[in-house]
């Protein structure tokens, strides 16, 4: 039995903690089980509820996964990926990992008005649209949806869908130069815990983008992240001058829609 000494039930509960990350660090691999609650308790001679917390703390960290019924096992690692204007095979990469993509719908359709609204169009407009199930290192991770106005990239998915559709806005002339996205916590609907293969938790991150070439938006896309496979580098700077939306007025209606204003070179994204 450990004694190590130390007074309270934090610190116990720390030293638990800590001897079970040492396991998944040193010992233990992914999908392995850890020590029972019993074992522990006994061996730290702390309660059971102590020990409950220790294991909370890493399910919540994602390095625990528990299967109801079965047991507390080593989860795979998280994809953390930073904030940037890339796509998800290009972060991916950049973190060590293998993208793949499984489209699960391509097709032009008329754009749905909050779609039009999104990409400054008339409600109908044509768009291409793509749905895709993204993967790292083969792990399901992401469900994308992205629209493309049809007349900006005319026969854009002829040959099916690019590996990219950044590049392939590119090698069109529309360079992705900046972008903006808002980021909401959620439960993952029954199709998404199917497809993203979901079965200890229902928390999933939804995110909404905007991407632009220079003052156009070019992209409007939405994905549904696993809150216990995904989390988000955020690089921080000092602050700098909120970025105000501009106004244009529409039809000579100073009340008309209103467009972001483009964020400076230099300025956080």
């Amino acid at each position: 039995m450990v004694r190590d000494g130390t007074r309270g039930g934090e610190h116990k509960y720390l030293a638990v903690r800590a001897h079970l990350a040492g396991l998944v660090t040193s010992e233990l691999s992914v999908g392995d089980a850890i020590p029972s609650e019993r074992s522990l308790t006994e061996q730290f001679g702390v309660s059971r509820m102590t020990v409950r917390q220790a294991i909370d703390a890493l399910v919540t960290e994602g390095v625990l996964e528990r299967a109801q019924g079965r047991g507390t096992f080593v989860a795979p690692p998280r994809a953390d990926f930073e904030m940037r204007l890339t796509t998800f095979g290009e972060e991916a990469r950049r973190r060590g990992l293998q993208p793949g993509a499984t489209v699960l719908r391509c097709e032009e359709l008329p754009a749905p008005a909050p779609v039009a609204e999104a990409l400054d169009r008339e409600v109908g407009t044509p768009v291409h649209h793509v749905v895709r199930l993204r993967t790292a290192d083969g792990n399901p991770m992401s469900i994308e949806d992205s629209w493309i106005p049809v007349d900006l990239a005319p026969g854009l998915l002829d040959d099916g869908v690019p590996d990219s559709l950044y590049a392939a806005l590119r090698e069109r002339g529309l360079d992705p130069t900046w972008g903006e996205e808002v980021i909401t916590a959620a439960d993952a609907t029954p199709e998404e815990l199917e497809s993203l293969q979901m079965q200890t938790s229902r928390a999933v991150m939804r995110t909404a983008r905007r991407t632009f070439g220079g003052d156009a938006a070019i992209m409007y896309s939405r994905a549904c992240y696993r809150g216990d496979r995904y989390s988000v580098f955020v690089p921080l700077r000092e602050a700098r001058p909120t970025l105000v939306p501009r106004t244009r007025p529409a039809d000579g209606d100073a009340g008309g829609p209103v467009q972001p204003g483009r964020i400076p070179e230099g300025s956080p994204r």
